[in-house]
């Protein structure tokens, strides 16, 4: 029993879901939600991508198999393909109910649009050209979520909404890099790995830097030293350090230079984002 909670525990991708979680809560805190709204928001979006990892190992199973990729419970036998199946659907209804039950009807839509815009990216949408779509709704409809679940329902601000869904592209684009080999050796051709790597590193690039000037330039007033300066550093550490690892021996090590640059810049936005927040 103690194996397969651990196995399940690692199935969910804690990391990226214990983050997602966080920048929630405190954006929920940043747009003035009491603590039983924020409480509400949190768990909400915390089944969610409970559910979101689950579906994400339940679908991958054979594929991360045949990679080798012994860090993933199912591959490596940790947990049964089934218990995280069993484990995707009771993490998707709590999701529904959770906002139903917490939140308002017009912020439920948003949480389960959310949810099913994740889910449609792990099947059918991962290895379409239309891959980033889910990406950019799924974030997008997160403020918009957190926002709507305060009392009276506000509408959210559309820089606000329009900054999370380039914020998610860009991830898209980030998160593929260091893994584009492995994805082609099991057949997924997403949009990143249509674009090729370089291509990619541009589109991540671009859509981040996109994000960053949406966020500094949405709210009223004019725009703080700190944002202007997330702005530059958007505009200038990828290319820099991809020029500084244009000599890499392997494209993977390339693609990780990548991955880590935009990273930086995905980071800058968070904090832009739920600073933002606080502005409405």
């Amino acid at each position: 029993m103690a194996t397969t909670v651990l196995g399940l525990l690692r199935a969910s991708h804690p990391e990226p879901a214990a983050a997602v979680t966080v920048v929630a809560g405190l954006l929920a805190v940043g747009v003035g939600h009491r603590p039983s709204g924020v409480a509400a928001v949190a768990l909400t979006v915390l089944a969610s991508q409970l559910a979101v990892g689950w579906s994400n190992d339940h679908l991958d199973a054979d594929r991360d198999a045949a990679v080798g990729r012994t860090d993933k419970p199912v591959a490596a036998g940790a947990v049964s393909r089934r218990a995280v199946g069993l484990a995707t659907r009771a993490a998707t209804l709590a999701t529904v109910l959770l906002a139903a039950a917490t939140t308002n009807r017009t912020a439920a839509v948003w949480a389960t649009v959310a949810l099913v815009s994740a889910l449609a990216y792990n099947r059918p949408l991962k290895s379409t050209p239309f891959s980033v779509l889910p990406y950019a709704v799924s974030f997008g409809a997160l403020p918009a979520f957190v926002v709507l679940a305060l009392p009276g329902a506000p509408a959210p601000p559309a820089w606000l909404v329009a900054a999370a869904a380039l914020l998610g592209a860009g991830a898209h684009f980030a998160n593929v890099l260091p893994d584009l080999a492995d994805d082609a050796r099991t057949g997924v051709r997403g949009l990143p790995h249509r674009l090729g790597a370089a291509g990619s590193r541009v589109a991540a690039a671009a859509l981040l830097l996109a994000a960053t000037v949406t966020l500094v330039a949405g709210p009223p007033g004019p725009p703080s030293w700190f944002g202007l300066s997330a702005v530059a550093t958007a505009a200038l550490v990828p290319p820099l350090t991809w020029y500084a690892g244009r000599n890499a021996r392997r494209s993977g090590d390339r693609g990780v230079a990548a991955f880590r640059a935009v990273l930086l810049v995905a980071l800058i936005d968070v904090v832009l984002l739920v600073t933002g927040g606080r502005m409405l």
